[in-house]
This record gives C-alpha cells, structure tokens and sequence, in this order.
C-alpha cells in the first residue's frame, strides 16, 4: 500500500529526514515512536502532502502510483488522511457540515455525484454512534470550544466518514483523559480492515495498549533505528529514549 524509499526531507533549509524506508501493507497498523525533534511529525506532514517540508530526494507511493506531484488535496482524494496533532478551529462551520462538504468534495474528485442527504444522514448517525458521539456535538463549530479529547474524537470521527486507505494519527493520544483515549482506540480498532492501513505516531506506550501495532519504528535523527513488533514497545517504555539514541551513535 504505502512504500517510502530513501526518503530525505527539510524544512526552511534544515533538514529533518535522513533516508527514510517504510513499507505499510493493506489491514496492518504501524507505530512510530521516538523522542522530541527526532522526525516523528515531519514523517507524517510530508506523506500527507504539506508544502511547507522539501522532498530533497526518495520516493512516496501509495497503492503503486507516485504521489511526488501531487498536493495535500490531491492525496486527500487518493486515500491519505491526516489526524493532526493540533486541530484548528473553524468558527460558523458545523461538524455535519464540514463533514458533509468533504465527502462530497472527494466523490467530486472521483468523478460522482454528491452523495445523497438520506445516505448522508444514516452514514453520519451510524458513525457518529460508534463514536459515542451525541447530536449536539455534530451541530458545534468546528473544534470551537472543544476540549483535547472532544478534537481528537472529532478527527476519528471525520476519518470514520472518510474511510481512508491510509489514516495516519500524529500523536492522537495527546490531550486525552483515559476514557476518552479508549473511546478513540475503538473507533480505530472498528474501523481497521484488510483493506486499509494505519500509520500511529505517539510518544508513549498506553495507546499501544489499546491500537495494539503489527510493527513499532523507532525514529533517531531524521532515520528509522530500530524496527519490531509491539513488544518494542514495552521495550521502550522500560529503557527509554537514551538507550536509543546509544544505540544509533
């Protein structure tokens, strides 16, 4: 599904990915982990499209077809979604709306109509249920006014409506209380299939207990140190970031 070779990326001429290699396959979860400043974010931004990083040079594909041309927009379209770590305001636009609006925008892109308001509805209650989400939520403004928790909720919920092939969560467990960290990890866990992927960005182990990974990649310098299976993890939580950085040098 996903495969970045040799990956190099800067931003404002500083460079911040030093020869990254990933291959994501369709129904598997990946987490990547690693201290502040180590490439975490920066990964995701530039696989999503954001054109404040520069690709100095590698490849991104997704499902065989070159994303390099394309903008965050266009791979929006493809499959691509983004869980940002801080979720921006949008004062007088409603979650149902802007839900609404961009769903439509992706059939468009696809060469359909929009989609009709009775399916819309269904499609919304149905998800907005498996979120515990109520329906005064879906009338606010978006992110106005919401807690950490209720954002990042927010964000599982527009990746619920989206379906994704590739749903990337930077640090979606920044912010959360433990019921609401587990409100979320389940709306993950239903949405997975052999058919899409997950790419999960966190500092800490606890969400790992709940988003349990296929694969954990330690990120060190802008490159991928150490890769494993979930019990890296664990590994990490006891030894810390130090025994990482010791073993890169």
């Amino acid at each position: 599904m996903l495969t970045v070779k040799n990956l190099y990326a800067s931003v404002e001429g500083k460079e911040i990915l030093r020869g990254i290699n990933l291959q994501v396959n369709p129904g598997e979860v990946h987490a990547i982990m690693g201290p502040n400043g180590s490439g975490k974010s920066t990964l995701s931004a530039v696989i999503a499209g954001n054109e404040d990083y520069l690709v100095e040079k590698g490849e991104i594909t997704l499902n065989g077809e070159d994303l390099s041309e394309d903008d965050a927009e266009q791979r929006a379209h493809k499959g691509v979604f983004l869980s940002f770590q801080y979720p921006v305001e949008i004062p007088g636009v409603t979650v149902t709306n802007f839900i609404k609006t961009a769903i439509n925008a992706s059939r468009k892109a696809k060469g359909l109509e929009d989609m009709p308001a009775k399916d819309m509805l269904k499609n919304i209650r149905e998800k907005a249920a498996l979120l515990e989400i109520d329906s005064k939520f879906l009338s606010r403004s978006l992110n106005e006014g919401f807690s950490g928790g209720e954002k990042k909720r927010n964000e599982i919920f527009q990746m619920a409506m989206l379906e994704p092939k590739l749903a990337i969560l930077d640090e979606t467990d920044s912010g959360l209380d433990i019921d609401a960290l587990k409100i979320v990890a389940h709306g993950v866990n239903k949405l997975k299939s052999k058919d899409n992927a997950v790419i999960v960005i966190t500092h800490y182990q606890r969400l790992l207990d709940h988003i349990v990974p296929d694969f954990v990649h330690v990120l060190h310098n802008g490159r991928i140190v150490k890769s494993g299976t979930k019990e890296l993890a664990h590994e990490l939580e006891a030894k810390g970031y130090d025994w990482i950085k010791q073993l890169a040098d």
